[in-house]
């Protein structure tokens, strides 16, 4: 499953943990409602998080009934506190460099540990890739967004910004009018606007700038306004953009079918990617990603690898 040259070296020198029945790459929301719905059921169950979170810019985090408004750190605290109530379920500060094996027999590697593991589930989320604009970078998280539900009502009824890529993202721009009458749609250039798509936004009074984006003016982490190639200026106070997304390593390594996004495909059913035994939840598996959607789908994982790994102990004699 993954190249591994000095994995002999590895698995000499490193120590070796007792066998798990589930190891969870990813500690955000859909890791740790895949642990927990797995702990409930009594799997043997280890968490292992390492890495920068995706969303750490963010001061709060929304649209989750009973959770919205907590910050973010808040909300993991909580979920480990809830998660120590479950002796079966182990949580790790770390980072797995390699996954190989097969379904009932996995090893994964650590700089330091060698895991066994019975099943896996991704849930490492995805890495954004911040657009080659000139402050873009320091304002993501802060003045410019991917997600109105997330993010919208802080910033209501001030003008707001959209940055397409392409033809297919234009009907954000009309929906991003929820929020606020003032939104205006820029292409960079990159693309020409479909003549049946140009009345909807007009309709919807989405003004449009096709010129190229110079920079974004800034004042700290508080966004003025995009300045477009030749000096015209639009003053804009959040953005919206959905720059490209890549996988961490250890999944970008791993021989994964994807959907036309680059996102790992999973069974609608059971959430099983195309390596038998290998179970993937949340943000890297689509691009409707939120907290509460990524929980959600921890949870059908859970359920449907328990029902499956259940069955396979039982016939095992390990039950």
């Amino acid at each position: 499953m993954t190249n591994d040259r000095d994995g002999q070296h590895t698995e000499r020198t490193a120590k070796r943990t007792m066998p798990h029945d589930i190891v969870i790459l990813g500690g955000g929301p859909a890791g740790l409602s895949t642990a927990l719905a797995l702990g409930r059921a009594r799997k043997s169950v280890l968490v292992v998080d390492g890495g920068p979170r995706r969303n750490a810019a963010a001061v709060h985090l929304h649209n989750f009934v009973t959770r919205d408004g907590i910050p973010p750190d808040d909300f993991r605290r909580i979920a480990h506190e809830q998660l120590a109530a479950y002796p079966n379920v182990e949580t790790r500060v770390d980072r797995i460099a390699s996954i190989s094996g097969t379904r009932g027999a996995f090893t994964l590697r650590t700089a330091s540990e060698v895991i066994d593991a019975r099943r896996v589930v991704l849930c490492t989320g995805m890495i954004d890739e911040p657009l080659p604009i000139e402050g873009f970078a320091e304002l993501w998280g802060h003045a410019i967004f991917q997600c109105p539900y997330c993010h919208g009502w802080e910033v209501k009824e001030r003008p707001w910004g959209f940055v397409a890529h392409d033809a297919a993202m234009l009907h954000f721009a009309v929906m991003l009018r929820s929020w606020t009458r003032d939104v205006t749609l820029f292409t960079g250039g990159a693309f020409e606007i479909p003549a049946e798509i140009r009345p909807q936004l007009e309709a919807a009074g989405v003004r449009i700038e096709a010129g190229p984006i110079l920079r974004l003016r800034r004042r700290g982490q508080t966004l003025a306004g995009v300045e477009l190639d030749g000096g015209r200026f639009v003053p804009v106070e959040a953005l919206f953009a959905h720059p490209p997304q890549r996988h961490v390593d250890v999944v970008a390594a791993l021989d994964l079918a994807r959907d036309e996004g680059g996102y790992v495909r999973v069974d609608p059913m059971s959430r099983e990617t195309s390596i038998p035994g290998v179970y993937a939840a949340g943000d890297l598996t689509t691009r409707a990603q939120g907290a509460v959607l990524a929980a959600a789908s921890g949870a059908h994982a859970a359920g449907m690898l328990n029902y499956e790994l259940t069955a396979e102990l039982a016939a095992l004699g390990l039950l």
